[in-house]
């Protein structure tokens, strides 16, 4: 009866009738299925509402994922930071859910299709790199990749949100310690070097970075989305941004080398590129291939110039960063001593905690808003990776237990990133245990000492040393790059098993070991670490985010006597740095909770 139920009021919910309809819509072009990504054309973290299509079909709203539709089965897939979600939020009548890892949408295409099928994607949405693995993998089961004349999602979105209209300002040379014009030589020169006589940037974010620009086009990243050519000849650059976008003081400011056009003229500044084209096939969606191979144009996979020396801060980054985080961090302290004052009472809510700590962002004057959405969970929603509440899972926050807060801002001169488990009431010998294996794993990376050249990977082997000694461990990755008042999560290198890239100096990266019982807690302690020359050589991390790490949930007998000096020096430079910019009670609080072990 529970089963007959479920699948009745599947196939009669709204998501239910947007299903139908996509199959129909699909169908109507001749196709046998529809792959859809999270993604939008510029593989955003955060898509605009215009490009929420995932969201929209199919009621899943986490950062990663995709589905396929085939006539009488469906699917819905992310990764392991989003199991509990993807469960909670899709309606099972209408579809299955499954990980991506290890080729999962492609073995599910092949279990699930027929030999001789065609299956659509929107090649806006999809990267080159994307559809030519998927396609080898499918071609197992006898099945065909079809770039869909039309995305069918589209042409059944009713009431679909206006693609936004975000206006751009300049980011201002003295914080981003390179010129406009210095920035244009060196992608040039790259260009050049590897034989190109232009590229094509797909990713807002280099755009952004490369023009000393930032926009309004998107929740929690300061972006313009916005594609670019830059010629080797020169480095002129022509700007996909659109005249509406872009002041006249902005217009001035970038001079006659930097053409500003309407997106809509991509396509015939296309067909005029000379010589031969470089684009990144991991981040260009596949429209792109095609528009080349239709005017015959040479071209040739390059990773992102602007990816590296976007990810290497410049000197005045650095400074601009560190400033950002005393300014965080005083937040932080003045959220944390009204949370202790408060959190025992029993009254406060997830939600009502998430809206407090942005309140004291927003006591800052130069604070643009929070740079990712505020992770409140608290007892069992603080195993959730990437827990969001809602009015539906909003929950007490009321002793005993523990909360985890994972939150960050935007401000004029840089990107925050902080975790904290704080302790509500008495915690357990369990959980102090487990929060201390992963204060020795963040310790572990902060300490780090290692010659250039180190990959990500053996970082993150080192955050999780004590936790593996113990038999736990965590499903995401220890640390991603950070960009200077552009996106929190920024490409470079990551500190994660399969970071294969190389830490160099000036990279701002995320330091976050953590552990989640699943029904019960979760753990993370994150912070922010500049990798640095410390010898010619070796680097090592400097730690720039400013905030006490919770003394309650430490259980000081299992820290060796190298990892307490460091927490106690820790906590002094934070006491030492934002007292003197601190109100009475928070003073006080700040005082009490960075006492040395």
């Amino acid at each position: 009866m529970f089963q007959w139920f479920k699948k009745m009021s599947g196939k009669n919910s709204a998501y239910g009738a947007r299903l139908s309809a996509l199959r129909e819509s699909m169908e109507a072009q001749g196709l046998d299925g529809f792959i859809l990504s999270h993604a939008d054309a510029f593989q955003s973290e955060y898509p605009p509402p215009s490009a929420r299509r995932l969201e929209w079909l199919t009621g899943f709203s986490g950062s990663a994922g995709v589905a396929a539709v085939l006539g009488s089965k469906a699917v819905v897939m992310s990764d392991n930071r989003y199991t509990i979600q993807l469960a909670q939020q899709t309606d099972r009548a209408l579809y299955e859910v499954g990980d991506v890892a290890d080729g999962g949408l492609a073995k599910w295409l092949c279990a699930n299709g027929k030999k001789g099928q065609v299956v659509g994607f929107d090649p806006w949405l999809f990267t080159i790199k994307q559809i030519d693995e998927l396609q080898e993998k499918v071609a197992a089961g006898g099945i065909t990749l079809k770039a869909a004349q039309e995305n069918p999602v589209d042409a059944i979105w009713q009431g679909k949100p206006q693609d936004p209209q975000g206006q751009v300002t300049l980011f201002p040379e003295s914080v981003a310690g390179l010129t406009l014009r210095q920035k244009r030589a060196m992608i040039a020169e790259a260009v050049a070097k590897a034989g190109g006589d232009a590229v094509i940037l797909t990713r807002p974010d280099s755009v952004c970075w490369l023009l000393n620009v930032r926009g309004g086009d998107v929740e929690y990243s300061p972006l313009v989305l916005s594609y670019a050519i830059l010629y080797a000849d020169g480095g002129r650059v022509d700007w996909f941004a659109g005249a509406g976008k872009v002041p006249e003081a902005v217009v001035v400011h970038l001079g006659g080398d930097v053409r500003i056009l309407e997106p809509s003229a991509l396509s015939e500044a296309i067909e005029k590129l000379k010589g031969k084209v470089l684009l990144d096939f991991r981040h260009a969606p596949a429209r792109f291939r095609t528009a080349l191979e239709e005017s015959k144009i040479s071209f040739a996979d390059f990773a992102d110039p602007c990816v590296l020396p976007k990810a290497c801060k410049t000197k005045t980054e650095q400074a601009a960063i560190e400033k950002a985080h005393i300014a965080d961090g005083v937040a932080m302290v003045r959220f944390l001593a009204w949370l202790d004052r408060e959190a025992p009472k029993g009254a406060l809510t997830e939600i009502e905690v998430a809206d407090k700590l942005e309140s004291f962002r927003r006591m800052d004057t130069h604070y643009k808003g929070p740079s990712f959405a505020t992770i409140a969970g608290f007892g069992p929603n603080g195993a959730i990776v990437h827990y969001r509440a809602s009015e539906k899972t909003n929950r007490k926050i009321k002793p005993p237990g523990i909360l985890l807060l994972d939150s960050g801002g935007q401000y004029h001169w840089g990107t925050t990133d902080i975790t904290r488990t704080i302790s509500i009431g008495e915690p357990t010998e369990e959980m102090r245990r487990n929060f201390t294996l992963v204060l020795k794993g963040h310790i572990a990376v902060a300490m780090a000492q290692f010659a250039e050249g180190t990959q990500g990977a053996q970082i993150d082997a080192l955050a999780r040393q004590a936790l593996k000694g113990a038999g736990l461990d965590y499903g995401h990755g220890t640390g991603h790059g950070v960009g200077c008042y552009l996106q929190v999560h920024e490409e470079a290198a990551s500190l994660s098993p399969r970071g294969k890239e190389s830490i160099r100096a000036g990279m701002l990266l995320s330091n976050e070991p953590g552990y989640y019982k699943e029904g019960a807690y979760g753990i993370r302690i994150e912070n922010l670490v500049l990798a640095e020359e410390i010898e010619r050589g070796m680097l090592g991390f400097r730690t720039v985010t400013l905030a006490p790490i919770d003394r309650r949930l430490i259980d000081a007998g299992m820290l060796s006597g190298d990892e307490c000096s460091w927490l106690n020096s820790y906590h002094a430079r934070v006491r030492d740095v934002l007292m003197p910019l601190l109100d009475k009670e928070a003073a006080v609080w700040i005082e009490k909770n960075t006492r040395p072990l």
